[in-house]
């Protein structure tokens, strides 16, 4: 019993030594990938670090750098997003097209933390769907992101993309300038342990949304990385990155006692993210 009571602090300190010095490495050596140093520069969990991994195109100070940063773009959370990105744009182009039974001028859609935006703004010029038959609003409460998007969608041509600033957890009358029918809500909600929150923000999504509106959520059910996340990453704040995982039943209930009935839900492979396709009950 001595010895055992005797290793836990041992065992604890020599986590704590390997953290350290990975801690060390990814923050004095890793910059050499330019994935790395996007995520120290503006957190791991920030928009402009997602949009570099969605790129995929490994970049950094000669082979070496371009070498570390394709390991990076490779791990398994980084290709689990980029997985996570092509279902969320699968289910945007179905919830766009159920709601043009609707006959509308144009199909309003809003992403209520998009950072640059990229997925959305990779459907609306790939040709999928015709860019004239979208409105898309795209919020989020990080200002670079939102110009980095800005940027993009002029480059590409896109004339009906509006980034505006506005925190996804405040319900207010004056984001609902012409009710959504399709409601993005992706990578947001796992950076919150506390479920009363998460209820807030997907009120305040459902304040967005016509009745019958669709919302499409992401989950993160688990992740093989938590404990060297939140030991070694920052996120957008400077702070430890800690994620949480949830049960897909239990956000499932979470959106079902925010007014909403969910319709079906896909992982990536291995499970570590999930997309799910829910609708607005009547007020």
């Amino acid at each position: 019993m001595n010895t055992t009571i005797a290793q836990r602090p041992l065992n604890s300190a020599l986590c704590d030594a390997k953290f350290s010095c990975l801690r060390w490495l990814l923050k004095n050596i890793g910059p050499i990938s330019d994935g790395i140093k996007v995520g120290w520069k503006y957190g791991f969990d920030s928009g402009q670090s997602l949009d570099y991994v969605y790129q995929n195109k490994a970049r950094g100070l000669g082979p070496i750098g371009k070498l570390v940063d394709r390991c990076y773009l490779n791990s398994a959370g980084w290709s689990g997003i980029r997985s996570r990105g092509i279902l969320l744009k699968e289910a945007i182009l179905w919830g766009v097209r159920q709601s043009e039974v609707y006959s509308k001028a144009a199909i309003e859609l809003v992403d209520v933390a998009s950072g640059p935006g990229r997925y959305v703004l990779d459907l609306l010029s790939s040709g999928g769907i015709k860019p004239e038959r979208i409105n898309a609003r795209m919020y989020d409460v990080d200002e670079r992101g939102l110009e980095q998007g800005r940027q993009r969608a002029q480059k590409l041509g896109l004339q009906n993309v509006q980034f505006v600033h506005r925190d996804a957890f405040v319900s207010s009358a004056h984001y609902a300038l012409g009710k959504a029918d399709v409601a993005v809500v992706s990578g947001i909600l796992e950076l919150f342990s506390n479920n009363d929150i998460v209820s807030q923000s997907l009120g305040a999504t459902r304040d967005l949304l016509r009745d019958d509106g669709y919302l499409i959520y992401t989950n993160q059910p688990w992740h093989p990385d938590l404990e060297f996340i939140s030991k070694v990453l920052t996120n957008r704040d400077g702070e430890a990155w800690e994620m949480r995982c949830r049960p897909q039943q239990e956000i499932d209930e979470l959106v079902q006692s925010a007014g909403f009935s969910k319709l079906t839900t896909r992982y990536t492979k291995g499970g570590i993210f999930s997309v799910s396709v829910a609708v607005k009950t009547q007020s």
